[in-house]
C-alpha cells in the first residue's frame, strides 16, 4: 500500500483486532483510571478510596472493553472508505478531506461503542470510588438497574445503566475529532518519510501522542460525566443533568475542579494509547496475514 493512501480494513478484522486490543489496554491499565476516577470524585480522593483496592470494578471493566472496543474499531473502519467514497462523489477527489473522513468515522464509531461503554463506566465508577452498596459486581449492578429515577436514558427499563450517555458522547466526539485525525496524519507523515507503511510500534508511538493531546483537551468534560454517573454529590444530592453538575462545580468548587485528575488522564490515555494502538496493528497485521 502507498504510504499516502487510505487503507482498508475488513469488518470481522477489525472488530476481532479491536476487541483483543481493547481488553489488553482497559485490564493493564486499570490502577491508573481508578485513580482518575477518585480524584474527580466529589467526596475526594482519600475518602473515595485514596490508594486502597485499586482494581475494584476490574470485572466491570473486563466485561466492557472488548465488545466497546471492537464495536468502535468495526465501525470506524467500515465508515472511513464510505464517507470517503461520499466525499470524492459529491465534492470530487481534489476537494477530499482525509481529517474530515477520520472524525466523522471516528464519531460514529464513538456512538456505537457508547451504547457497551457507557453501562459499563456507570458500574465501574461506583465500583472504583466504593459508593454505598457497590460491594460487587452483581450488587453494584443491581443496585444501578433499581436507579428508575429518570435521570438516565431509558431509565424505566435500564435504572441508571445509561446515565451519562450523553454527556460521555460529548465528551468522546470532541476527543475523537482530536485523536483520530492527527493519529492518521501522524502515520501518514511517518510513512512518506521513510518510503514504506508503519510498523505497529511506530502506529503505537502516534496513538500514544494523539491520545495525549485529546486526554488534556477533553478533562472538563470527563469530569462532568464521571460526576454524572457517581449521581450525586458528597453530601448525597442528586445531579440533575449536565448543566446541574457544571453550575454546582462552578459555585460550590471552583474552575480548577474541571482539571481535577488530568495529570492520570494525560499518562493513563497516552501510556494506554501506545498499548491500544500497537495492539490493535499488531493484532490486525496478525489477522490480515493470517491463511485463509
Amino acid at each position: 500500500m502507498a504510504p499516502d493512501k487510505e487503507r482498508h480494513t475488513p469488518f470481522l478484522t477489525s472488530l476481532i483486532a479491536g476487541g483483543m486490543a481493547g481488553t489488553t489496554v482497559d485490564l493493564a491499565l486499570f490502577p491508573i483510571d481508578t485513580l482518575k476516577t477518585r480524584l474527580q470524585s466529589p467526596q475526594g480522593f482519600v475518602a473515595a478510596g485514596g490508594f486502597r483496592g485499586v482494581y475494584r470494578g476490574i470485572m466491570a471493566a473486563a466485561a466492557g472493553s472488548s465488545p466497546g472496543a471492537a464495536l468502535f474499531f468495526g465501525t470506524y473502519e467500515t465508515m472511513k472508505p464510505f464517507i470517503a467514497n461520499l466525499q470524492s462523489t459529491y465534492r470530487g477527489e481534489e476537494a477530499s478531506s482525509p481529517a474530515l473522513t477520520h472524525m466523522v468515522a471516528a464519531s460514529v464509531g464513538e456512538a456505537a461503542a457508547c451504547l457497551v461503554r457507557v453501562p459499563t463506566e456507570v458500574v465501574k465508577s461506583k465500583m472504583q470510588t466504593n459508593a454505598a452498596g457497590a460491594s460487587s459486581l452483581s450488587e453494584t449492578f443491581k443496585l444501578v438497574v433499581s436507579e428508575k429515577d429518570g435521570r438516565a436514558f431509558g431509565s424505566q427499563v435500564f435504572g441508571g445503566l445509561y446515565r451519562g450517555y450523553g454527556i460521555t458522547l460529548m465528551r468522546e466526539v470532541p476527543f475523537a475529532f482530536i485523536q483520530f485525525p492527527l493519529y492518521e496524519r501522524l502515520k501518514v507523515e511517518w510513512a512518506k518519510l521513510q518510503g514504506f507503511e508503519t510498523s505497529p510500534l511506530q502506529a503505537a508511538t502516534c496513538g500514544s501522542f494523539s491520545g495525549g493531546v485529546a486526554a488534556a483537551f477533553t478533562t472538563p468534560l470527563d469530569v462532568v460525566k464521571t460526576r454524572l454517573m457517581l449521581g450525586s454529590d458528597k453530601n448525597g444530592v442528586k445531579y440533575y443533568g449536565a448543566n446541574d453538575v457544571i453550575g454546582r462545580i462552578l459555585k460550590e468548587e471552583g474552575t480548577s475542579v474541571f482539571l481535577s485528575g488530568i495529570q492520570p488522564r494525560v499518562m493513563w490515555i497516552s501510556i494506554g494509547g501506545f498499548v491500544f494502538f500497537g495492539a490493535y496493528e499488531s493484532y490486525r497485521s496478525l489477522l490480515m496475514n493470517f491463511p485463509r
